[in-house]
């Protein structure tokens, strides 16, 4: 029964895969939305149901694994060492080179690259986007508000995730844009991610208290400030 059971879960992994892998094709030649689910069902040889069976909608065929990120963000959090703040280990893991990026070839940014193209091209797919982004932003908000112990009405928890998942939206629209202007070095960008990323983790551990205040201006200053200047 177990072997049974091996052989059937090894069987729908292949599935999963072989449909992933051909609609990643698809929308790479045609883009997400000029390509229906039918083509995608007719090209892995599988019915229309089969792939709604394993993709509830065609925007996760794009979005898959996203829920696993989700899971290992919040247990980097969760699992952080005693005494360490939140937007430290929210930092050490959003800013890990990971997936594609991670990838040492150019076949893995070309690829990075067009699918980088096709969601910034498709109505559909940002707008999925959004919504996954939310999601990740209310679980990490309730991560948050139970670790600290904060009440109903404290604010606080949301102020911090919504900072925090505001840095990684960021850092992914930085690397959409720079993988769609111009040729890339992988291991240059993947530099300048961290760097930019602990910038802005930087500024929001230190508080945002006196960040662009205005410098004061002889005009601006009293009497006393002006003869001091």
């Amino acid at each position: 029964m177990d072997q049974e059971l091996g052989l059937r879960e090894r069987k729908k992994l292949r599935t999963r895969q072989l449909i992933a892998e051909t609609a990643r094709r698809l929308f790479a030649e045609h883009g997400f939305d000029a390509v229906p689910v039918t083509m995608i069902a007719r090209e892995a040889e599988v019915s229309e149901a089969t792939v709604f069976n394993y993709f509830p909608t065609k925007e996760d065929l794009v979005y898959q694994g996203m829920e696993v990120f989700e899971a290992e963000l919040l247990a980097a959090v969760r699992s952080r060492p005693a005494g360490e703040p939140i937007v430290a280990a929210f930092g050490r893991f959003v800013l890990q080179p990971r997936g594609l990026l991670a990838a040492p070839d150019e076949a893995a940014v070309r690829y990075l690259t067009e699918i980088s193209r096709m969601i910034a091209s498709s109505p559909a797919l940002l707008a999925r986007e959004q919504q996954i982004f939310t999601r990740y932003t209310a679980s990490l908000a309730k991560l948050i508000g139970e670790d600290t112990g904060a009440g109903r009405d404290d604010l606080r928890p949301w102020a911090a995730a919504h900072a925090l998942m505001g840095i990684h939206r960021t850092l992914i629209g930085f690397i959409r844009r720079r993988l769609t202007e111009e040729p890339v070095d992988q291991a240059r960008l993947a530099g300048e991610v961290r760097a930019r990323g602990q910038q802005a983790l930087d500024l929001l551990a230190a508080g945002l208290g006196s960040y662009g205040a205005a410098p004061a201006t002889p005009e601006a200053a009293g009497p006393g400030e002006r003869e001091k200047r």
